[in-house]
């Protein structure tokens, strides 16, 4: 499946919101910050990612994030979900690889807190594509998504919460 103009704009807003988050820190995701649950049991255990964890089950990665890891995971909201054109989503939830490879383009191997990520340009997914971030005066930008809320902390690894879906490069 190839990605359009628009699908692009959206994997670049993405990246800005992790971006974003990742510099405000603090803000209310509603995500729970515990080192006691894994990635998987803290997205599930918010009211925030509802739309993200029914796609890693339907993606077969819940399991995943659920292991040893660690793992960093720019986590879109229900709202960043809500964006996303219904077709592109039917489109996502009709191919399992393509919906595979999206939301592992949300994740990176390593614990990577937001001390670390704003050092860096860019930070290679799991997909094996790269998101690139960039630090505004705005705050943190994980392609064109805003990290609305960094390091959340999970026994796994961190979430980093985005107000935009990332969408790999085709």
């Amino acid at each position: 499946m190839k990605f359009n103009a628009m699908s692009r704009l959206l994997v670049a807003v993405g990246v800005i919101a992790v971006a974003v988050g990742l510099v405000a820190g603090a803000g209310g995701a509603g995500a729970k910050s515990t080192k006691k649950q894994t990635i998987a049991k803290t997205a599930a255990g918010s009211n925030q990612f509802d739309t993200l964890v029914s796609l890693l089950d339907k993606a077969g990665l819940v399991a995943t994030l659920d292991g040893k890891g660690p793992f960093t995971v720019f986590a879109p909201t229900d709202a960043a979900f809500a964006k996303v054109p219904k077709s592109t989503l039917d489109a996502l939830g009709n191919d399992p690889e393509q919906l595979k490879a999206v939301l592992l383009y949300h994740v990176a191997a390593g614990k990577l807190t937001a001390r670390k990520v704003v050092k860096r340009s860019s930070i290679k997914t799991v997909n094996g594509a790269s998101v690139k971030v960039r630090v505004t005066k705005k705050g943190v930008k994980v392609n064109n998504a805003r990290v609305v809320k960094a390091d959340v902390k999970a026994s796994n690894g961190v979430i980093h919460v985005i107000n935009k879906v990332l969408l790999p490069p085709s």
